[in-house]
């Protein structure tokens, strides 16, 4: 690749990632999650959904470099409602608004 070609896009299969609807997401309400180590290879690799600082790394965590089968499996989606405002303001504009177009009930 010389230096003048274009990089792909960070956003390129963002949606094909993003579950259909928040009654796909089935992640816990309470306890810990330990991601496999392709999604969390340096840091916590272990995180309680109770306390609302590691449930925002791990949710970023899953809506960067997670499949949609991580974000199904690992995302509780009252608790992502409730964390949704805080994610707004932590996370990409262009990337919100593709979670939000395809999931219309975080943005309410």
């Amino acid at each position: 690749m010389s230096s003048t070609e274009a990089l792909p896009s960070r956003l390129l299969g963002v949606v094909d990632r993003i579950p259909a609807s928040l009654d796909e997401l089935r992640g816990p309400e309470r306890g810990q999650v330990r991601l496999p180590i392709r999604l969390a290879w340096s840091g916590l690799t272990t995180f309680d959904v109770e306390d609302r600082g590691q449930r925002l790394t791990l949710y970023r965590t899953l809506m960067d470099c997670g499949q949609r089968e991580d974000i199904a499996r690992f995302v509780n989606p009252a608790l992502l409602r409730e964390d949704w405002a805080r994610i707004r303001r932590l996370t990409a504009r262009r990337v919100i608004a593709l979670w939000e177009s395809r999931l219309p009930g975080l943005a309410a």
